[in-house]
């Protein structure tokens, strides 16, 4: 762990200044969550529409305090199951928290990261931070701090490189404020292991007259340059429509990228076969999907086919969302 980037980081903070930092599952663009002046350079930087609020960053419970205005208790066993760690939580706002960081809503979400980096930085600064991914507003999210550099550059005053992150993908974002909790955002943090913990948990919808209450529910997130399609369906004949389809654009001169798994990557030899891992290995997958992604704008592929995840428990509900949320809704059920 790099302790003078830290500390530098930690002064920057202080300062007003803009710090990228890697967490557990993405690595996030911070600034003090206090300072609304900072806060703007963050919409900025990433070009993020004003009326998508970003999640605050603590690592202790006074902070927290000073945050939110009130913790319920079944927010409360959350915290003690899932803290720190993957999980973010909704909760009514302090008035001293920045309209800028809630889009104006009188809710704010918070979390606190499991990354000695991350829980560093924000003790050593001594604020709570106001972090959304450290990348331009609708692209893959950052898992190296190259993609940091790749698509924000000078625009982020210190990028702390602490190699690739454990998770890949984004915090699981569960609305505390009701009768029930609601799952805004899926990721790490499953349905089932919160119903294990406050019973049931609703999953939420979306209306463009909506508020949005959290990151990753209205705007186009995580794609690539090239459309992707999603293929759905059983795996030996999501594999034959996407060697039938690649085979169609290649003779249209398209180059075709695919992501798919190892067991079925070497079917695509004739094309850019890109693999997420061991087919039915989450984890996997979830730590490769916006690399590989990336990787195909290296690539200069025209059109990417994508093998959706075969499972939507546990954490193959993140994986589908996202990958969904790349294709722009783009689904081919074969």
């Amino acid at each position: 762990m790099n302790q003078r980037q830290i500390a530098l980081g930690a002064e920057y903070l202080r300062q007003g200044r803009l710090v990228a930092f890697p967490t557990e599952t993405v690595y996030g663009l911070g600034a003090n969550a206090w300072d609304a002046a900072a806060v703007r350079q963050i919409f900025a930087a990433k070009g993020r529409p004003a009326d998508n609020p970003l999640i605050v960053h603590i690592a202790d419970y006074a902070t927290l305090d000073q945050v939110v205005d009130h913790i319920p208790p079944a927010a409360c066993a959350l915290m003690q199951a899932f803290w720190p760690g993957p999980l973010s939580l909704v909760l009514p706002k302090k008035k001293q928290v920045p309209a800028i960081v809630t889009a104006g809503l009188d809710t704010v979400a918070v979390r606190w990261p499991n990354h000695p980096v991350a829980e560093a930085l924000i003790r050593q600064a001594q604020v709570p931070v106001a972090a959304p991914s450290a990348n331009r507003s609708g692209r893959p999210s950052p898992t190296l701090a190259q993609h940091v550099a790749a698509d924000l550059g000078e625009a982020v005053d210190l990028i702390i490189d602490a190699g690739m992150v454990a998770i890949g993908l984004e915090s699981t974002v569960v609305d505390m404020t009701g009768s029930e909790p609601i799952l805004l955002r899926p990721g790490a943090v499953t349905i089932e292991d919160l119903t294990k913990i406050v019973g049931p948990v609703s999953r939420a919808g979306y209306a463009p007259e909506q508020p949005v209450r959290s990151p990753g529910m209205k705007y186009a997130h995580y794609a690539p340059q090239a459309p992707l399609y999603l293929y759905l369906g059983e795996p030996s004949t999501v594999v034959q429509a996407q060697l039938g389809k690649a085979a169609e654009l290649a003779s249209q001169n398209q180059r075709v990228g695919i992501l798919t798994y190892d067991q079925f990557a070497a079917k695509f030899s004739a094309y850019t076969p890109l693999s997420l891992g061991q087919y039915d290995e989450p984890a996997q997958a979830a730590q490769k999907l916006y690399q590989q992604l990336r990787r195909f704008d290296e690539l200069n592929v025209d059109v990417i086919l994508a093998h959706g995840y075969p499972s939507e428990a546990g954490l193959g509900l993140a994986l589908q969302n996202r990958l969904i949320k790349a294709a722009g809704f783009r689904l081919v059920w074969v």
